[in-house]
């Protein structure tokens, strides 16, 4: 998975951590998180905020 594959990051985040509200997380957090999932392969350089608000976005829609 590459930084935008937004929908399929948000799903992999809410499986690999149930325990998380995503609406209140940081962006440093949810960085690590994402580099963290054993399908992530991309460049953490390619990462920027406007990214990381449309991942925390379509989680919050993924556990609503």
């Amino acid at each position: 998975m590459k930084w935008t594959d937004i929908n399929d990051l948000a799903i992999e985040l809410a499986e690999a951590h149930p325990e998380l509200d995503p609406l209140k997380i940081n962006f440093v957090d949810l960085m690590n998180w994402v580099m963290a999932l054993p399908e992530f392969d991309d460049d953490p350089k390619r990462c920027g905020e406007r990214i990381l608000e449309g991942i925390q976005q379509a989680w919050i829609d993924e556990v609503a």
